[in-house]
């Protein structure tokens, strides 16, 4: 086969590839040269560029419209002309050279049409050749009524000619220049162009005023915004209106609000750690010098030094216990986590046995339906044990927590003094301990856990005071109390979860 024209060896593109991809990167880089410039002067441009639009489709309008105006009058003028010359009696035995202000028509060239076929067409004047074509014959010959269209003459010069006939093969034309409409026109041209030229103008430096005077809001905003970002100083902006400018604002000192909240309370969680940190190593340090002491001089007795030993084990073991409430509350869940099929009662078991050992003279009332669920077997225990160890911590010596798991409810009263209601909406805050609990050993990190494992299993905790004495905790997680079928372990990641 033969190549057809134009056609080049093959290079394993398609054909126009290039140069789609050369006019897409011109086109992102004039969006990019158009977003570098500023707002006001983009909203400037665009007022400039929508009224120039609009004066250009008006300037048109307007002229088309006188255009046809001018022409129609012309059209009228000269058909009523042509019929009236045409009725006069005799018109066409003038043959003489006669002036054409005789006709009444001083301002148009007249010429006839006779049925003479070797006579041309006669003018009455001087002026340039008009070449007359088939239309005047058409109404020479009665075919037409009339004829109006435009001719252009020796030198170029356009007549608008009107043809009517006279007699059976004859017709009376009537041909008037169009060089005064044309100057007449060409003016309205350059005046229409010169003041739609100046309202663009006029419209972009409105525009560029109003933009700019109308961003003056966005403008101290960035200042304020700039101001906080070096200093850090979280102040709230001032806000002026109702319009969108200040609904921004609005929302921007709401951020901020959110952001000097949020602050505060690292500042006081940092605080808190610290100071919940600093009593059981001020205490471990104290018993370690005791010992070291003891070792150096005469001796302590053993029961002395078993209590010291206990002491410190203690402390250690609180410590690790807050240092793991702090870990577990300032993750938020980053890390991934083994999500499986949990049977809450088992749960409930092993908490209330590591309870026990803890606090030997308290009693465990419990009693627990099966509930099956699906969460994290170690962070509910922990949050379990919490709920546990706090009942044990208020109840007096030989006292006794009731423990109850019915349907997926899970409540916990102890024998305890209660919980005030001044502090009762505070209790699960972190690091809020109430004015008779400062002296008591902990961390105020307990129920803070428990709240957030139980948002993370889409469950609710709360806190009440017991009707029979002292506090109640309720603790409701979904579930179901039969296993769900097919239920395997599931690892969940942040992107989400895998068999």
């Amino acid at each position: 086969m033969t190549a057809g024209p134009g056609a080049g060896p093959s290079t394993g593109e398609q054909p126009g590839a290039t140069g789609w991809a050369t006019g897409l990167g011109e086109r992102r880089d004039n969006r990019r040269w158009h977003y570098k410039r500023s707002l006001a002067s983009r909203v400037g441009l665009l007022t400039a560029m929508a009224v120039g639009i609009t004066v250009a489709a008006l300037s048109l309008g307007v002229y088309v419209t006188v255009r046809m105006q001018m022409q129609n009058s012309m059209d009228t003028s000269l058909l009523d002309r042509a019929e009236q010359a045409a009725t006069a009696s005799r018109v066409t035995e003038i043959t003489a050279e006669v002036p054409a202000w005789a006709l009444g028509a001083a301002d148009v060239r007249i010429i006839f049409i006779t049925e003479n076929p070797r006579v041309r067409p006669r003018s009455l004047d001087r002026g340039p050749l008009l070449s007359l074509g088939q239309p005047e014959l058409d109404v020479a010959a009665g075919q037409d009524a009339h004829s109006i269209r435009t001719i252009t003459a020796e030198g170029g010069t356009r007549y608008r000619v009107v043809t009517v006939p006279t007699q059976p093969g004859n017709a009376l034309v009537l041909a008037q220049s169009l060089e005064s409409q044309e100057r007449v026109l060409h003016k309205l041209g350059i005046v229409m162009l010169v003041m739609g030229g100046l309202g663009v103008l006029a419209a972009g430096l409105a525009g560029w005023a109003v933009a700019r005077n109308g961003l003056r809001p966005v403008r101290r905003l960035t200042r304020a915004t700039e101001e906080i970002a070096r200093t850090e100083h979280l102040a709230p902006i001032e806000v002026e209106g109702n319009d969108e400018i200040a609904r921004l604002s609005w929302s921007f000192n709401a951020m901020l609000a959110a952001l000097a909240a949020s602050r505060d309370r690292q500042r006081r969680l940092v605080a808190d750690a610290g100071h919940e940190l600093r009593t059981p190593l001020t205490s471990l340090r104290t018993n370690l010098d005791l010992l070291i002491q003891a070792e150096h001089g005469a001796g302590i007795p053993p029961e002395a030094r078993a209590e010291l030993l206990d002491d410190v084990r203690a402390q250690i073991e609180e410590m690790t216990n807050l240092i793991g409430d702090l870990v577990e509350l300032a993750r938020d869940e980053p890390l991934p986590h083994v999500v499986e099929t949990v049977e809450l009662t088992e749960v409930l078991h092993r908490a209330v046995a590591r309870v026990r050992r803890r606090a030997p003279g308290v009693a465990f009332d419990v009693s627990a339906d099966e509930w099956w669920l699906t969460g994290e077997s170690s962070a509910l225990e922990r949050a379990v044990t919490n709920l546990l160890d706090n009942a044990a911590k208020w109840s007096p010596e030989s006292g006794t927590v009731t423990v109850r798991l019915h349907e997926g409810v899970l409540t916990v009263a102890d024998q305890g003094p209660g919980i005030s209601a001044e502090d009762l909406p505070h209790v699960f805050d972190r690091f809020y301990r109430s004015k008779e609990s400062r002296g008591m050993p902990g961390s105020g990190l307990g129920l803070s856990i428990v709240r957030q494992v139980a948002m993370r299993h889409s469950g609710t905790v709360d806190a009440a005071v017991n009707p029979g004495g002292g506090t109640l905790m309720t603790l409701r997680l979904p579930g179901a109390p039969w296993p769900p079928p097919g239920s395997a372990p599931v690892l969940e990641t942040e992107e989400g979860r895998t068999a």
